[in-house]
């Protein structure tokens, strides 16, 4: 008689949780930490130094990750009805709610610990990132394009690499706008259009679920103008940038790396044009690179001048 196979071995506890952070996913904390270290390289106007890099880098890895917990134990309801997402770790319940809002919570006091090495403006604004982005898993439920809130969470790092930086008293106005200045909001501003791009090709991707199971997206909001929309977000993105880039005195480099950036936008039009599923995903996972093609501008451009 032949051996009856073996089943398959439960995954780990450790494989279940690299699967609620999507650690095998790292597009998603590659499109909050490009923006966040561009705006470090500008706030420093060179290296910023080891340090302040690895805090936000880290910092930023954790967050992610953090928030990817609190947004499936939000949507646990949703995502089983969305085929992407069935599977996720809370959905299907190999991770109990209790349990992914506890692994949230340790990533997050973790980033946290790493604030706190900075300054104290930079750990009060730490505390507003963290409600933005404790909000953010539960406006798709109330406004009709949730992706401007993510917008908001996704470019807060912004804010917090000046305030890295530069220093301040959190309860002084005076210091706060001397730390942030105003061109720094508006890189904030300019990088939600690149998330309300981006997170629209995201939603395209799942619009006939959502709109069957009633959630609100920026795709079901825009409907056919969806496309145009898209490209409208990604222009504004790239002229907010290049105009505060170039007004602080950026060149050749940053030039090049917009341009890069640019074709990256041409392309990405090609793929989401007949909005198909596939086309849209792809546009979306590889938007990290029109990131990085920014933030190497920047990063290039200043250490050339130094």
């Amino acid at each position: 008689m032949s051996t009856p196979p073996t089943p398959p071995r439960p995954p780990s506890r450790l494989a279940l949780y690299r699967h609620l952070i999507r650690w095998d996913r790292p597009a998603g904390w590659l499109l909050l930490l490009w923006p966040t270290l561009g705006a470090l390289w500008l706030a420093a106007g060179g290296f910023p130094g080891w340090h302040l890099l690895a805090v936000c880098t880290i910092g930023t890895v954790l967050m992610r990750s953090a928030g990817c917990c609190v947004n499936d134990v939000a949507d646990c309801e949703f995502d089983r009805h969305v085929k992407r997402t069935a599977e996720r770790p809370v959905t299907r319940g190999a991770v109990s709610v209790k349990e992914a809002l506890a692994v949230g919570a340790v990533l997050a006091l973790a980033a946290f610990g790493l604030v706190l090495t900075t300054n104290a403006l930079t750990i009060a604004l730490s505390f507003a990132a963290l409600a933005i982005t404790l909000a953010y898993p539960y406006a798709k439920r109330f406004v009709s394009m949730p992706q401007a809130v993510l917008g908001v969470a996704f470019s807060f790092g912004i804010p917090m690499a000046f305030s890295a930086v530069r220093g301040g008293n959190a309860w002084d106005l005076a210091a706060l706008n001397a730390a942030v200045p105003w061109w720094a909001w508006g890189l904030l501003i300019g990088n939600l259009f690149w998330v309300l791009a981006y997170d629209t090709e995201y939603a395209m991707v799942d619009r006939d679920d959502d709109l069957r199971i009633g959630i609100k997206t920026s795709a079901i909001t825009l409907g056919r103008h969806d496309v145009a929309a898209v490209m409208g977000f990604y222009a504004l993105y790239l002229l907010v940038w290049a105009g505060i880039g170039f007004w602080q005195g950026l060149g050749v480099p940053f030039t090049i790396g917009l341009a890069a950036a640019a074709v990256q936008v041409a392309w990405h039009h090609t793929l989401i044009r007949d909005r198909s599923r596939d086309g849209c995903f792809k546009a979306f996972r590889l938007n990290h690179w029109v990131g990085f093609a920014v933030f190497a501008g920047i990063a290039v451009d200043l250490t050339w001048r130094a």
